[in-house]
């Protein structure tokens, strides 16, 4: 009999972390993303999100300004500090402009002013939701071409740093200390390797990389 596979499961979609503490504004906020077909998960404090929040799934942070313990403001650093590049939309009923101005500066999609609209929560969450899903679809990009170039060999990974600087095949020849008929087969097999059909396919790909393929300028 042919074997019967269970259909995988999907990753989790977006969710809207919302991080406030007041019950009422947690609720309501709770309410009207799930009316909206939006997940959402709320939290009390900041601690308590740290506890238990997946910061792998897809989405963002709203977060209150004035929180018990740790403040929204000072969240947002120890985030950034860990490595989380979730978006965060500030809320506050206290806010002034120093206080949205070192927000936005520190990456904040939106600074809210409570009582809002919730017409304006939404679009603040619709805008966060496509910045992290085009940062996420960007990091896939890069680990992609990353892994491609992991394939390839210290002399080929030099092929490919000259190459991406516009030398011709003669002056990689000469720079490198090898033949030309080397410089071409090398040459042939980075832009198998990295999956690229020409010369400008293979500068968006090493852009993608940094300078970690480049050689050094003589």
């Amino acid at each position: 009999m042919p074997e019967i596979r269970k259909p995988s499961k999907e990753p989790p979609g977006p969710v809207v972390f919302i991080v406030d503490d007041d019950l009422s504004m947690r609720e309501a906020l709770t309410d009207l993303f799930r009316s909206m077909r939006f997940d959402a998960e709320a939290f009390e404090s900041a601690t308590a999100f740290m506890e238990t929040a997946n910061f792998n799934r897809p989405g963002c942070i709203l977060l209150d300004v004035r929180l018990p313990g740790v403040s929204g403001l000072d969240f947002q650093v120890q985030l950034e500090r860990i490595g989380s590049r979730m978006p965060i939309i500030f809320m506050t009923g206290f806010g002034d402009i120093p206080m949205s101005v070192r927000a936005m500066k520190a990456g904040a999609v939106d600074f809210l002013t409570k009582p809002f609209k919730d017409q304006d929560i939404l679009d603040a969450v619709s805008t966060a939701m496509e910045r992290d899903s085009a940062r996420r679809q960007q990091t896939a990009q890069s680990e992609a071409v990353a892994s491609l170039a992991d394939s390839l060999t210290p002399r080929e990974r030099e092929v490919m740093g000259a190459v991406v600087r516009g030398l011709m095949n003669k002056q990689i020849a000469f720079e490198l200390g090898i033949s030309e008929v080397t410089v071409k087969l090398h040459r042939g097999n980075v832009m198998r390797k990295m999956e690229v059909r020409s010369v400008a396919e293979l500068v968006r790909k090493a852009e993608m990389l940094g300078d970690g393929v480049r050689l050094p300028v003589s």
